[in-house]
């Protein structure tokens, strides 16, 4: 997962990480650092092709993020739900994106969409 830049800014890494640990995640993996343009376009190549793709690589290079892996059974499907709908319009009540985010485009957090993806994310940010 990550905290995104909007949030890092705001200051909410504590309540965010606060949420993550209430909600029965154990922290495995934690750093704060800042993505460059390159790390970002390569960790959203995968959406190269759309339309948001320089925004939201902009976005997510233009200040500092923290990447964590988390474990709890279930864990992707889990933090999905935690989370909230991509847009914080239709994200239900008391979920993280609900809280906290400004739109759909800044939502404060990233949760991996499968097992495979958050395999591959987790060794992006903690390759050793």
């Amino acid at each position: 997962m990550m905290i995104k830049p909007d949030a890092v800014e705001r200051g909410l890494i504590g309540k965010i990480l606060n949420d993550i640990s209430e909600a029965g995640f154990e922290i495995i993996s934690l750093k704060l650092t800042h993505l460059s343009i390159d790390e970002a376009k390569s960790f959203y190549s995968v959406h190269k092709d759309r339309p948001f793709f320089n925004d939201l690589t902009q976005y997510m290079s233009r200040s500092p993020i923290v990447a964590a892996v988390l474990k709890k059974e279930n864990a992707v499907s889990e933090f999905r739900n935690l989370i909230g709908d991509t847009d914080p319009v239709n994200a239900k009540e008391g979920t993280i994106r609900a809280k906290y985010a400004i739109s759909k485009g800044e939502n404060s957090v990233h949760g991996s969409d499968s097992n495979e993806n958050a395999e591959i994310e987790s060794i992006f940010h903690f390759p050793n």
